[in-house]
């Protein structure tokens, strides 16, 4: 079994309250789950109103098919997201 894993930090300028922040997040984490049936979470700097930190997983029997995946949802977030993707890491650990 292979975790592919991707993190990435969110810079998000002119973002003037959490609950503006959390409509974007939201809707990116559904996406991505949507699209190409990830796991999805808001890792870090919940509380801050200019970054988000995002973590995605996925489970398959081979590290350069998750690691494409991957690579195409920070590819897909990079479109989508109003602010700048920064600090992106993209690996895989085998169980």
């Amino acid at each position: 079994m292979v975790v592919s894993i991707l993190h990435f930090t969110i810079d998000l300028p002119g973002i003037t309250s959490l609950k503006e922040k959390r409509q974007i997040l939201r809707s990116l984490k559904e996406r991505l789950q949507r699209k190409f049936k990830l796991s999805v979470a808001e890792i870090d700097l919940q509380d801050s109103l200019k970054f988000a930190q995002i973590g995605c997983a996925l489970i398959s029997n081979s590290r350069q098919y998750g690691e494409s995946v991957l690579q195409k949802a920070l590819n897909f977030s990079e479109n989508m997201v109003p602010g700048r993707i920064r600090d992106t890491e993209i690996f895989s650990e085998l169980y």
